[in-house]
């Protein structure tokens, strides 16, 4: 039986009649722009994450961009990221004007190594952007830390992690501004795209709304250059519904990753889990050598897997005007040729655990 990589139609299931009745309640309502769903969304988001307020965008990329312009963060500006992340997390730094400066990862999380940072910061840098990637924290304090030394600003790309904790904070909470990604496939996943800025002030929750909607408090007068950049209000309605389940189908997949680790073959490294850390498992990303092997394995027994950032993001040809080459950022580069994704979501069963695990052993074999 074919075990696939995510299962949005199963979640979807299991909530069918809740969001198909608040869809039709939107349409009939006709509030189907900024309305009462994404209001209360924003609301039960800030409560969730303990924000002073947050946001309700297009999707994640104009979350981040909108996060750093509020912050005035703009043309001759430096923002420190890592490049063993989607795209978006760099390209949202250019399209604020700034230029994004890479920094390599750790070797057991993949999050950004904060003893890296310190070394990128020049007179320009104004930010750094730490991922939470695949759905593991980065390591906040560390970065607050050489923030606060260097009176930088924190932009937190959870875009992954929607329900992971730091030391008893959200994902999402961790920096000044946080932002989230709503595409399908997340955890907290909507049925088009949809995204979330969040902050600790109100100013910069404000400025935020403002720069979503033109760069404008009232619709009539505009101080800036903004965005039109609305979170749906039938994502909203949807979303609300996957909110009050979230934190059951992350303990769903945090069970898959424990079968995981007990079942797979001892050779591939498997996600680390600081102490104090919760890992949401957006992907559960195994890593080994023969990567391509496994990959072909899995197929060969219809167990879907994929491969990540496979060309990382500081040899992007969008990016070639910085000069990087291979062995740059050498724990990138490993990671890039070595990782895969095997099957996570919240509905897998231990037995689909074993045929994966077993579709990995033979790629070994």
């Amino acid at each position: 039986m074919a075990v696939g990589l995510m299962d949005i139609k199963g979640q979807y299931a299991e909530l069918q009649g809740r969001i198909e009745t608040s869809v039709l309640d939107v349409l009939r309502s006709g509030r189907v722009i900024l309305g009462p769903n994404v209001k209360s969304f924003e609301e039960e988001s800030a409560a969730y994450m303990g924000t002073a307020g947050a946001v309700g965008v297009a999707n994640g990329t104009d979350g981040l961009t909108i996060a750093l312009r509020a912050l005035g963060i703009g043309a001759g500006d430096e923002v420190i990221t890592v490049p063993f992340t989607f795209y978006a997390t760099a390209e949202a730094i250019a399209q604020s004007g700034a230029k994004p400066v890479f920094v390599d990862i750790l070797p057991h999380t993949l999050c950004m190594d904060p003893t890296a940072v310190e070394a990128a910061i020049t007179p320009r840098t104004k930010a750094i952007m730490p991922v939470d990637l695949f759905g593991l924290p980065a390591d906040a304090d560390a970065i607050e830390a050489i923030a606060g030394k260097h009176g930088l600003a924190v932009v937190e790309d959870a875009c992954q992690a929607w329900g992971a904790t730091y030391f008893g904070r959200r994902a999402g909470s961790l920096g000044d501004m946080g932002v989230f990604s709503f595409f399908p496939t997340k955890n907290l996943g909507g049925y088009g795209d949809g995204g979330l800025v969040t902050a600790h002030t109100e100013e910069l929750v404000q400025k935020a709304r403002e720069l979503r909607f033109h760069g404008s408090k009232d619709k009539k007068t505009f101080t800036q250059i903004g965005f039109n950049s609305r979170l749906d209000e039938i994502q909203a309605a949807i979303l609300r519904i996957e909110l009050e389940v979230i934190d059951d189908w992350n303990a769903r997949r945090a069970l898959v990753a424990e079968w995981y680790d007990e079942y797979l073959p001892r050779e591939v490294v498997r996600p680390a889990v600081p102490d104090g850390v919760s890992h949401v498992y957006h992907l559960y990303v195994l890593r080994h050598p023969r990567r391509d092997d496994i990959a072909a394995a899995c197929k060969e027994r219809q167990v879907d897997c994929a491969a990540y950032y496979t060309t990382p993001l500081q040899l992007q040809p969008a990016f070639a005007d910085q000069g990087h080459k291979l062995g740059d950022f050498p724990v990138t580069d490993e990671a890039a040729a070595q990782n895969l994704a095997v099957p996570m979501h919240p509905n897998l069963v231990e037995e689909q655990v074993k045929e994966v695990a077993a579709a990995v052993a033979a790629g070994l074999a």
